[in-house]
């Protein structure tokens, strides 16, 4: 099978840039050719530039075309629907990072235009997005119908999907994030629990409400809070860990510091993926406290999972999470905890239950380590070869159906992949 992915991928830093690299290496392994034509390439900004982008290349020795579609992205969206544009092309499939929707931004280029002018208030940009959103969600559905298979990674985001874009139920695979096979370490030592936040640190991850459940127990319940100590690890690029209301990071360790904590937080900051599993598995938990976007809610629900989540399950860790995207059915087999998002209350109480019953820790560890075996990339390599052959299967019925049209001899082929 020869396959063309189309996706970021590192060095950019991006979660799909990495869970991409992943899924490409876990490909290769299961036989399976994967080019990467985006790679080097000019940034395709536009409909029209995909099309030029897509007719200077030779697609007949290319058997499918998937996609990592989400964080906002257009380049790779606009290239599939060039691509689904030819008479006689490769199966198309996608990942679909963020069901419900697809792209969620829009895709028309005078709201786009409005978005990247600097000096609009940010209030008529979000008013030039919700109005053009029915012909965003107009492309995202004519996209996804052309799509000869679509995988999601979680079955709460395979069926928002498959509900908003209109598809039948079994035109999505649910394949669950995978995980990187690494040795398992024990627990560490049972006093002090650390409790670990990781990934990108912005607004918007419900950092703050971590930082204030933990004040609020130190409030109730001083010596029990004593037994706590929480690391705050992640990415800290500065397009999104600075505003304009200053550096995100400071109004942190104030916030820590106000309510006592400052003793009782450690920073680790722009972590080398090397040092990953080391710096999860010197703690007792991960802690995922998102909140979702209120400007997104508008729009649709935001139904995807984490990669932070992906390399607790790795590292035969439990999480307490948020019930925001499709957490709480990512800790649902008993490797962690979830409570409503932005609930610092309830947040304080997962943390009194895990302090006052510290067994919790090590059955969750116990149903991570387990679940890690079963999302491992090289057999999520295997679903996906799965996937590919159904999608496969499909184009080629749609060809046969097609076949009385005839070949398109207009069709420019310059390029090879």
């Amino acid at each position: 099978m020869r396959l063309a992915l189309l996706s970021p991928l590192p060095p950019e830093q991006t979660g799909i840039a990495d869970y991409a690299a992943h899924c490409r290496v876990a490909l290769n392994q299961a036989g399976v050719d994967v080019l990467t034509p985006l790679m080097g390439q000019r940034p395709i900004t536009s409909l029209a530039a995909a099309q030029a982008w897509v007719a200077e290349r030779d697609w007949r020795r290319i058997d499918v075309v998937h996609a990592e579609l989400g964080g906002g992205r257009l380049g790779e969206f606009f290239t599939l629907c060039a691509l689904a544009r030819l008479p006689n092309r490769p199966a198309l499939s996608a990942t679909i990072h963020d069901p419900e929707r697809i792209v969620w931004k829009p895709v028309n280029g005078v709201a786009r235009a409005v978005d990247a002018a600097p000096w609009l208030p940010r209030p008529a940009k979000q008013a030039v997005a919700l109005l053009s959103d029915p012909f965003t969600l107009w492309s995202e559905r004519s996209l996804a119908r052309k799509l000869d298979g679509v995988a999601a990674l979680t079955r709460t985001g395979a069926e928002r999907l498959a509900r908003r874009m209109k598809l039948p139920a079994d035109r999505v695979s649910v394949i669950p994030h995978g995980t990187l096979v690494l040795p398992q370490r024990p627990l560490p030592e049972p006093e002090p629990i650390r409790l670990l936040y990781f990934g990108f640190i912005y607004s918007g991850k419900g950092i703050e409400d971590l930082i204030d459940a933990v004040g609020r127990l130190r409030s109730e319940s001083p010596e029990l809070a004593e037994r706590l100590r929480v690391t705050i690890a992640g990415g800290t690029a500065p397009d999104i860990a600075f505003g304009a209301q200053g550096s995100y990071l400071d109004e942190l360790r104030e916030r820590a510091s106000r309510r006592g904590l400052s003793q009782q937080v450690d920073w680790e900051l722009d972590i080398d993926e090397h040092d990953i599993p080391s710096l999860i598995q010197r703690h007792h938990i991960m802690v995922l406290p998102y909140r979702e976007s209120r400007k997104l809610a508008l729009l649709g629900q935001m139904r995807g999972t984490s990669g932070a989540l992906a390399w607790a399950i790795a590292c035969g860790r439990g999480a307490i999470t948020s019930d925001a995207r499709a957490f709480a059915e990512e800790i649902s087999q008993g490797n962690g905890s979830a409570y409503r998002q932005g609930d610092v209350a309830a947040l304080a109480a997962r943390l009194r239950e895990v302090l006052e019953r510290p067994e919790l820790i090590a059955q969750w560890a116990q149903r991570a380590s387990l679940l890690a075996q079963d999302r491992a990339w090289p057999t999520t390599g295997q679903r996906f070869v799965g996937h590919f052959q159904r999608a496969m299967q499909r184009a080629d019925q749609v060809r046969g159906a097609r076949a009385s049209l005839g070949p398109d001899s207009t069709l420019l082929r310059k390029e090879r992949l």
